[in-house]
């Protein structure tokens, strides 16, 4: 079987494609990426090709299934930006799958695409993807959803899966993650030694984690095996303020989420920070997912632990360390983060992945 995968030198890109090669029923994986990276794993085969602008359908022709991973993250002071190339790429991906005749789409939604979940309890797939409107990526990812839901009901003859994963975390995306949410100004020295002094306990602050091999594996079944529909994917157990202050050696402080987000915003519009305040209005609102269906379905069970997912990706923060594509690569940012501070944090122009 031939797989594409588009956003294919990114986090779970490359853990994706690891988990593939190791697959005996593949027998190349197609990497699309906007630069080509110097990494070959045996296999693969990359491909310099833009979503948004290139024809795909010549590409995705006689593939056994195509994942699509790709996903902008940034500018977040232009969302126009990341529509284009999130719903608008998505759509001509879509489309070209259909026109190519592969038999097999996967494509990696997230958490962020449910609405808000109950204050107890867990959410099964069934859950509403209807995320919290105000931020562009729970608003993109809900919209793609609805161009699933269309290209399923037209094409009932392609299997279609969606995963919809938790944070996922890994030693080599440290800086790219750094880069994406933290941006150019977090020290090093800090997550080094340990020196954040407290963690703000904020109300709905709970998130899910898992790392980015187990990740990889989620794909790779979804590719191989014979699944249809959408599954959640993370790791035990759920991060909350308390596990957040132990693996960072800090006190938990409770703080209102208003005084939170002002602080956020405040940052965001000086472009301090790339994340945006309305981010983190969706991330207080993600519901907590039931895993069920992965487990006894796929056949997918995780096999690192959520906070040590987390603790991985701290560490290699403090040491700045990277991996062997452009959008994992350490030096993206230049010289002690230069061209992400003249780029502008968060704008149009700035140091941002190729995709995912």
């Amino acid at each position: 079987m031939r797989v594409v995968i588009t956003g294919a030198s990114g986090n779970v890109g490359t853990a994706t494609i690891e988990r593939l090669v190791a697959d005996d029923a593949v027998t190349e994986v197609v990497g699309v990426a906007r630069r080509r990276p110097s990494w070959q794993p045996e296999k693969v085969r990359w491909v310099e090709t833009d979503v948004v602008t290139d024809d795909l359908v010549p590409l995705f022709r006689g593939a056994g299934a195509v994942v699509h991973l790709a996903w902008l993250f940034q500018p977040t002071h232009d969302p126009l930006v990341t529509w284009v190339g999130n719903v608008g790429g998505a759509t001509r991906v879509f489309d070209a799958v259909a026109a190519a005749g592969v038999p097999a789409l996967v494509y990696s939604s997230s958490v962020g695409a449910y609405g808000p979940g109950p204050d107890q309890g867990r959410v099964d797939e069934s859950w509403p993807t209807h995320a919290w409107p105000t931020a562009a990526y729970g608003r993109e990812k809900s919209y793609v959803e609805r161009l699933l839901d269309v290209f399923e009901r037209d094409h009932r003859d392609v299997r279609v899966v969606r995963l919809r994963p938790g944070f996922i975390f890994i030693r080599r995306s440290a800086e790219e993650q750094r880069r994406l949410f933290a941006g150019p100004f977090l020290p090093r020295v800090v997550l080094r030694r340990r020196l954040v002094p407290v963690v703000p306990d904020l109300p709905g602050l709970r998130f899910q984690a898992l790392h980015a091999r187990d990740a990889g594996e989620a794909f790779r079944l979804a590719v191989v095996r014979d699944v249809r529909g959408a599954f959640n994917v993370a790791a035990e157990p759920v991060i909350d303020a308390a596990a957040l202050g132990e693996l960072l050696g800090a006190r938990v402080v409770a703080v209102p989420a208003h005084v939170a987000r002002a602080a956020v915003a405040a940052l965001w519009r000086l472009h301090l920070v790339p994340a945006s305040p309305d981010l983190l209005d969706l991330v207080l609102s993600l519901p907590v997912m039931d895993t069920t269906r992965a487990r006894e379905e796929l056949g997918w069970t995780p096999t690192v632990d959520a906070r040590d997912a987390l603790s991985e990706v701290i560490d290699a923060m403090g040491r700045g360390e990277g991996g062997p594509t452009p959008p994992l690569d350490a030096d993206t940012g230049g010289p002690a983060r230069l061209r992400e501070v003249t780029t502008g944090v968060g704008s149009v122009g700035g140091v941002t992945p190729d995709r995912r």
